[in-house]
């Protein structure tokens, strides 16, 4: 197991103190998740490119990956590339042109993830992982921060570890809904690469320490990587 990368959910910050929410977490995150919703492929509205741009000026070094929970993603790859994504993730259920997206998405220097929610098998991914950079496992039903992890997805990460072993393959296995750190060690050591986490983080009293915490007790059995 290599590095295990902590991407805090903005989601569960304080919506109208957003940035004071990240600075809380100091300097101990990987990556900064951005869920973004519209309202139709999910029950809710979020973030527009707009928020990734503002994020990009005021936190040049951050890794931003960038979530689309919204429908026909294609539609709107160009504003959030120049906003500064870092990797973008769209929901296989969200169009029909999965491999035309990935493609389009390396063609502009971004990385691509494809996301699956939980009612979809882990089986409609497989002809297109040799091309991804990152697999999203979504742990609840996307939509709303503050939901409780779904333990059947766990036999998703599973099958995506042995696939990418056995093939030879290098996608990372992200996983959103439900993080914390009660269940934070299940998860990696099911195959999980990237923790996203939302309100268990952003709702602690302490959240650059409950990140220390979490990444300590991973280390427990597993090196943590630099």
């Amino acid at each position: 197991m290599g590095k295990v990368f902590i991407a805090p959910s903005i989601l569960g910050a304080n919506p109208i103190s957003i940035a004071q929410g990240i600075d809380s977490l100091g300097s101990e995150y990987d990556w900064l998740h951005v869920d973004v919703m519209d309202g139709c492929f999910v029950p809710n509205i979020s973030y527009g490119s707009s928020m990734v741009k503002a994020l990009r000026k005021q936190y040049r070094e951050a890794f931003l990956d960038v979530h689309l929970m919204i429908e026909k993603p294609e539609r709107m790859l160009e504003d959030f590339i120049g906003a500064g994504a870092n990797l973008i993730s769209f929901h296989a259920e969200s169009t029909p042109h999965l491999h035309r997206v990935v493609q389009f998405l390396h063609e502009a220097g971004v990385k691509a993830g494809i996301s699956i929610t939980p009612s979809t098998p882990a089986d409609a991914l497989r002809p297109m992982l040799p091309f991804l950079d990152l697999v999203l496992v979504m742990s609840v039903n996307p939509g709303f921060g503050g939901q409780e992890f779904l333990e059947f997805t766990i036999d998703k990460l599973h099958k995506l570890t042995c696939w990418r072993e056995s093939l030879g393959l290098n996608f990372l296995i992200e996983v959103d809904g439900g993080v914390n750190i009660q269940n934070a060690k299940k998860i990696t050591d099911s195959g999980c690469d990237v923790l996203v986490m939302g309100s268990a983080v952003f709702n602690n009293d302490n959240p650059a320490r409950y990140i220390r915490d979490v990444k300590s007790l991973i280390q427990q059995e597993h090196e943590w990587g630099q």
